[in-house]
């Protein structure tokens, strides 16, 4: 099997993905999946497309992460491995799909305005 590449976005982070046969290990930007994502919540959202299809001990994942906080980087990894997945067999695209998946989240930080303390609060209106 040659190597799958895929890229998954999620507020500012972007993971790109790199995805072999082997024995299950996960290797983001040159460290462990389980000192980079120490918290059992985030691992599990990383790890949630390959336990849907039944394949977690069957590719090993070389990720390059950019941008973001944990969470946004932790569901921008999780979208890029369920691409990987659908690009490995269009069989996962039904089961990935149903549980959501495959759906880029679009939202994303408002920008603040001038005049303002942020993008839509005001400062306190005194009348006199």
């Amino acid at each position: 099997m040659e190597v799958i590449n895929t890229v998954g976005r999620r507020k500012t982070a972007v993971a790109r993905v790199y995805m072999t046969e082997g024995k299950g290990n996960i290797i983001i930007n040159e460290r462990t999946f389980e000192s980079y994502f120490p918290t059992i919540q985030l691992q599990n959202t990383v790890k949630q497309p390959l336990t849907l299809v039944g394949l977690t001990d069957k590719f090993d994942v070389k990720v390059n992460l950019t941008g973001g906080g944990f969470k946004g980087q932790a569901e921008a990894l999780r979208l890029a491995i369920a691409r990987a997945l659908v690009k490995y067999n269009e069989e996962y695209k039904s089961i990935l799909r149903k549980n959501g998946l495959l759906t880029r989240d679009p939202r994303e930080v408002e920008r603040k305005k001038p005049g303002r303390p942020k993008a839509r609060k005001r400062f306190q209106f005194s009348k006199r």
